[in-house]
This record gives C-alpha cells, structure tokens and sequence, in this order.
C-alpha cells in the first residue's frame, strides 16, 4: 500500500466515526455504472488487427460533508474490466483497450479501487486522493476507451471571488485506462517517471458570454506550460448564436528533458532539439449553431521547432526495463480525434464538423456529427519536406430518455485516417459499437 492510499484509507477511518454527522449521510450520492464496448481497428496497410469487446463496471460513492466551518467528507471509486470476447490473434500485446497477460492475450479480468477525502471551507474544495479527473486545459483525464484514467495527488478549487474559478494542485501518479497499477508521470518516449506535476490557473467568467482562461503546469524534468484561452458566445437570436473558441499554448523543455530518459518523442516528429519540448500551439474554433443543426469550423497550427507536448506515461518502464502499459492519453485540443491527434511539429490543421440534435424532429436523446481533419505541412523528423494527413470520423449517439430503460445510451463511431508519408500513422479504420447505463442509489 502506497503512502497516499494509507493516508486516505486512514482519513476514512476518521470519518466513519463522523458518518452520523448531518449533511455527511444526506448529501452523498452513489451509483453504478457499466459501459460494454466493441472495439474494432483495422490497419489497411497490414500488421494486427484488433477486435475485442469488454464490459466495464464503475462503483463510486461521493459523501456529503461533515458540518461545521471546515466540513470534511469521503469519495471512493471501485473499477472492473471483464474481458467478453478477442482472442490472442485479435488482442495486440501494446494497446491500450484492455490489458494484456504473459502469453500477449488478453486478460480475463481487471480491477483498482482508489479513494479521496477532501475538506470544504466557504467556497474553497481541497481533495487528495487517488480518484482524481482533471479536467482542464493543461490536464485532461481520458476516458475514451473502456474505463477511465485516473490521478493521485491533491486538488484545490476556490470559487472566492464571484465569477472566477481558481485551481491548483500536485499530481504525482496516474493509473491508465487498461491499467491495475499506478505509474509515475511522463511524457511520449520518457522512460523516466515524474512524481509531481503542478499546475496553478483561473476561469474567469468576464461576463455570461465571454470566458477566459489562463493556466501554467509544469512536470518536473519534463516542461514547463503556459495556456492562454478565450470562449465567446454571441446568441443571434432564441436559437441561433455564434461561438468563438481560442486557444494558445506554449511549452518548453524543464530540468532533465532531453537526456535518454526523459526523452520527448515530438509525437513521432521533427523536433529542432533531439528529445526536448519546445513549443507554441494555437487553435481557433468557430461554430454557428440554428436549431437543432451545429456547423464548426476550425484551424490548428503546431509550431515548427517541435511537436505539442502533453503528459502520456505510455513508455514508462519499472525497476526491471518492462513497460508499465501505462498508456492513452487525452490533451484540450479538438484534433484529439478517434484515431490520430495531428500533432507534430509544423503541422497546419483544418477542420470542420457538421452535427444535428434530433430533438427538434421529436427524436429527444438521439444525436449525430460527422467531422473531417486534413493536416498540413507535417515535417519529417530529418527536417527536410513534409507531407500531409486526414481523418474522417462519424458518431450517431442515443439515449432513453423515459421508461423502464431511461438513461440507456448507445454510441455508434466510425473513424477513416489516412496518411500521405513515409513517416505518418498506418492507415486504419475504426469502429466502436458503445452501451452505457448509470444506476444511482442515492
């Protein structure tokens, strides 16, 4: 047991003898959630295909708080992947779907349980646990596949002043997707785990249209962040406005990046240092919404001194050189697509997305989008010409929303990428069929 679980476990011990407490017992909540999901991706240009189905079962319990000018209060979360069917041919040994046994198949079964305890004072939220999901510009927690990435450390949230959020916190550890243990933090090729991650920023509501942001992270022996953001919604009319979405990031290298260890890979790209992060990263995002039709427009470009840098722990490795599995990640920019990010050094992105909620046709609970990405200019890691790469990707979602079924929802997404390099992603095409269901006791 880590010093962290023991802390929480402790706290929890101290807690219970509180449990009558009003407001500890009447505000909690609890639920269980399940999620099956067909996962199916096929290389075009050969190697191993991959196609495996898995049911994941999500437990969490969220407490009240204790009363009193310092309230005090327990979160607990209990995880279990089951392996339902891909046999070893179908199952490759380096993903991050479900985890994989000695022999390269496929695990029957899998589990964690984590837990936070965390204090309330006025408008202010601390938690310290290993239950954590950020979900801000510099950290995003990923919950793409069959259950969701989490992260140990604490977390500060204050809503002091009217109209502003403020956050901060240390993270020191995440726990992957398809993962049983926890790892140190990284980046894409760092071999070399980091135990903190720190990161200050704010949310400042200007007005109920027009947001701003500005957040700073740094992972030690990794880089150093800045995030500048803006979000405006200009309503037209009663259904038909126009949102502006900005955002800028600038990232350079800290302490031991660089050396063989803590080794940046640039996203498979160019990078004017070998191994270091050094880069700047805008994005713009326009979308004009009528009704029940969306259209987004959008460009992305990605500096050329190197690729955009955000925490991935996937080659990570323990005391005897084996990888920790440890991998898929998520990062607050929308190239974070289906099957490829369009992240590399010199890349120029344009997008586009066209999606329709068909309440307005008496269809509550049913939606759909279809989005296209053509990157630009990616250079090869020699430095010398480039070459281009697309994706197309399609999603129908629905949900029940009356009845004895209400709250099933089903997802069904199509992903086409292809590349125009000697140095880009295999082609692929991507399916995934996805059924969730949320049960709440409380």
């Amino acid at each position: 047991m880590n010093k962290s679980t023991l802390a929480v476990a402790v706290a929890f011990g101290v807690l219970a003898q509180q449990a009558g407490a009003a407001g500890f017992i009447e505000d909690s909540k609890a639920s269980v959630s399940s999620r099956t999901m067909y996962f199916n991706n096929d290389n075009r240009d050969g190697g191993a295909d991959q196609r495996e189905t898995a049911q994941g079962l999500k437990f969490d319990y969220l407490s009240g708080f204790t009363q009193g000018t310092v309230g005090f209060g327990f979160d607990a979360q209990a995880l279990v992947g089951i392996h339902l069917d891909g046999g070893k041919g179908h199952h490759p040994d380096s993903n991050t779907f479900f985890p994989s046994d000695s022999d390269g198949s496929a695990v029957d079964e899998w589990s964690r349980v984590a837990g936070n305890v965390k204090a309330r004072f006025s408008k202010t939220e601390a938690h310290y646990g290993g239950a954590l999901q950020p979900n801000m510009p510099i950290l995003v927690a990923n919950d793409s596949r069959l259950l969701p990435q989490t992260f140990e450390g604490g977390t500060i949230t204050s809503k002091e002043i009217d109209n502003v959020t403020f956050n901060a916190g240390q993270l020191e550890h995440a726990a992957g997707r398809a993962s049983s243990n926890t790892t140190g933090l990284a980046v894409a090729g760092g071999t070399e785990d980091s135990n903190q991650f720190r990161y200050a920023g704010a949310d400042w509501k200007v007005t109920k249209d027009l947001t701003l942001q500005y957040y700073y992270a740094n992972l030690e022996d990794y880089y150093k962040q800045h995030f500048l953001g803006l979000t405006h919604v200009f309503p037209i009319a009663d259904d038909q406005s126009f949102k502006t979405d900005l955002r800028y990031f600038d990232s350079r290298s800290d302490g031991a990046n660089g050396d063989a260890t803590h080794f940046f890979s640039n996203n498979g790209g160019y990078a004017k240092n070998a191994g270091e992060v050094d880069n700047k990263t805008w994005s713009a995002i326009f979308t004009y919404t009528l009704g029940g039709h969306s259209f987004l427009l959008g460009h992305q470009q990605v500096g050329d001194d190197g690729g955009f840098v955000y925490l991935g722990q996937g080659d990570v490795v323990d005391g005897r050189n084996r990888n920790e599995g440890n991998g898929g990640s998520s990062f607050y920019l929308f190239t974070d697509s289906m099957i490829n990010s369009f992240v590399r050094a010199g890349e120029n992105t344009t997008f586009g997305q066209y999606a329709y909620d068909f309440a307005r046709l008496g269809v509550p609970g049913l939606k759909a989008s279809v989005n296209y990405l053509r990157g630009d200019d990616v250079r090869y890691k020699s430095g010398n010409g480039t070459y281009d790469e697309w994706e197309r990707d399609a999603r129908v979602d629905y949900v029940i929303q009356e009845g004895t079924f209400k709250g099933l929802g089903a997802s069904l997404r199509h992903g086409v990428y292809r590349g125009e390099g000697s140095e880009s992603a295999r082609d692929q095409d991507q399916t995934r069929l996805i059924f969730n269901y949320t049960y709440n006791f409380m």
